[in-house]
């Protein structure tokens, strides 16, 4: 069955079927391969994109779901790496290994679009979801700190002294 979501502002029509999850019709069908596959079973972050601005594991979201809703992914933020969560990400060098990364990215943007300036406690928790095999997480809790300040301060060039 054709179903008809809208990924990174571009309607796109998909012929799946029903529970295929959002993970493999942006990866397999759509060629979009920013979004990662972790753990299959919503419980590692890596594949998590925005569905109409929440955060959500796109591996067990059935493409049923997702439709006619609209999708962000990793490749979504920006096209050109101004939004403020990819500036601070590399700022502050958050990646090691890098594969959690888009996963971390996105619950970051989700938690500054809803909370424009989160505590420590908000970050902690808006990114409990998102599993680091190398234990970057001082240095992600650091780059949506400063993202925060990046998005409310657009035009202010915060560094990492800024934190």
């Amino acid at each position: 069955m054709p179903y008809t979501l809208t990924v990174n502002g571009q309607s796109k029509t998909v012929d799946v079927p029903a529970d295929t999850p959002l993970l493999w019709v942006l990866r397999d069908v759509l060629d979009m391969k920013g979004t990662k596959f972790g753990c299959g079973i919503a419980q590692c972050g890596a594949c998590t994109v925005h569905v109409n601005g929440t955060a959500q594991r796109s591996c067990s979201t059935p493409i049923a779901t997702a439709a006619n809703k609209n999708i962000t992914t990793v490749e979504g933020l920006s096209a050109n790496g101004t939004h403020p969560v990819q500036r601070a990400w590399l700022q502050v060098d958050v990646p090691q290994c890098g594969y959690c990364q888009a996963g971390q990215m996105m619950s970051a943007a989700a938690l500054i679009a809803k909370t424009p300036k989160p505590s420590a406690a908000q970050i902690d928790s808006a990114m409990n979801g998102n599993l680091c095999r190398c234990g970057t997480y001082l240095r992600i809790r650091q780059a949506v700190q400063l993202a925060a300040t990046l998005a409310a301060n657009p035009n202010s060039g915060a560094g990492n002294a800024a934190l």
